[in-house]
């Protein structure tokens, strides 16, 4: 054997060690995170869905929506039934049924990228590549488990324009604010398809997320870092967006809206920022310009370019927030202590069962693609990955400082 094959050998079997190595090292981790789970959750429930989802919404009746977003073929719409132990309190002991159950389905031609519940109405709302339309679905009657499509919905001037972004209302009638840029935003009202408002701008900055603060006014959020408010009694009005404070170039961005104290009106909302750098910024409504707080998040950068960026506030946990869309991890911070400086946060609680999954449709490790908290369990949330995996977990109080 020459010198250069036996040298080709060596580097091979060399090469095969190595990735042995690793091998047992990825089983040695995961087998640690297993152990410590059972002191580290209070409830953990795994499932594999047969295509991996980017959206987790919560719809009527505490029903669990999700999608697929695949580029090719068809992408199917299901409505799940959670396990029971999401459904009662916690005092009401061992629950046999651990699963969630398919209660109805339908198929979209397109990617689902984000899908919204109409409040008070059995309608669902859709919205993907290639184009910034949105489809409207009914969920079928107890006795069919059909979600069906019912009609679409243009946006103005929308040729050419990317996949919108959604919130809905149902305030004066069922609403479905959506828009892909800020010139194109728009309300519509879901049933008639009639036009009720449009925003006055010149400005074609991306959005990256829109929300509906009230029955009047709206939040949108660009994906440079802007954010703006608008009000719908003044359509006239141009958009004004404001910097998000002391945002750093370069770096994509997305908002989360929390709930205000009882009783308080919407300016009082608290809104999180955070950018695929890992920067957040928690943002006082009355005054944009400013912020409340910030911090530096230890995360990667994320492999998917933000695609997947995500964060939101704990409903029922007070200055809770969680962030995911950078790995296969999902971490959860208690603000309530932070301050302006931006210093290095430390996360209360990080979920990594993810990153133990298998790969996914391009051979990499799972993303965590999107997350959504419970909406009466303090501690609990919902996460899904890239590799299909829909995860919800409950944390151990003592295991973090929050609740």
């Amino acid at each position: 054997m020459s010198q250069a094959r036996r040298a080709g050998v060596a580097m091979e079997a060399v090469g095969a060690r190595k990735e042995e190595e690793e091998d047992e090292d990825d089983d040695e981790e995961e087998e640690e995170w297993l152990l410590q789970s059972l002191r580290l959750y209070e409830d953990l429930h795994t499932f594999e869905l047969q295509a991996p989802t980017r959206l987790i919404e919560w719809a009527r009746g505490n029903r669990v929506c999700v999608a697929g977003y695949g580029q090719t073929g068809r992408n199917e719409i299901l409505q799940l039934l959670p396990p029971p132990t999401l459904q009662v309190k916690e005092t009401q002991g061992l629950c046999p049924e651990r699963d969630f159950k398919v209660e109805c389905g339908g198929f979209a031609n397109r990617p689902v990228y984000s899908l919204k519940y109409v409040p008070n109405t059995s309608l669902l709302v859709t919205s993907g590549p290639p184009d910034s339309s949105l489809q409207v679905w009914q969920v079928s009657a107890e006795d069919s488990d059909v979600i069906k499509p019912v009609s679409a919905i243009p946006t103005v001037n929308g040729t050419g324009q990317p996949w919108a972004k959604i919130a809905t209302i149902s305030a004066r009638a069922p609403w479905v604010l959506h828009g892909s840029r800020l010139n194109s935003i728009q309300i519509t009202e879901v049933e008639s398809r009639k036009n009720v408002y449009m925003a006055a701008s010149n400005n074609s900055e991306e959005l990256s997320g829109l929300a509906f603060l009230d029955g009047n006014t709206l939040l949108l959020c660009c994906a440079k870092g802007q954010l703006c408010l608008a009000d719908v009694r003044q359509p006239q009005s141009p958009l004004e967006a404001v910097s998000v404070p002391s945002a750093p170039c370069g770096e994509r961005w997305c908002m989360g809206v929390g709930r205000g104290p009882q009783g308080s009106d919407s300016s009082s909302q608290p809104v999180a920022c955070l950018s695929s750098r890992g920067h957040l910024t928690l943002t006082d409504l009355r005054k944009t310009s400013e912020s409340l707080a910030s911090a530096k998040c230890r995360v990667p950068s994320p492999s998917s370019g933000a695609e997947f960026l995500c964060v939101s506030w704990a409903p029922a946990l007070e200055g809770c927030l969680a962030i995911s869309g950078f790995d296969g991890t999902v971490h959860v911070y208690d603000t309530q202590s932070w301050d302006s400086s931006g210093r290095e946060a430390e996360p209360i609680f990080v979920h990594r069962g993810h990153a133990f999954g298998g790969s996914d449709s391009s051979g990499g490790p799972p993303l965590v693609t999107v997350h959504t908290w419970h909406p009466q369990k303090p501690r609990t949330l919902l996460s899904a990955a890239s590799d299909g995996s829909l995860h919800v977990w409950d944390w151990v109080q003592s295991c973090g400082k929050c609740g």
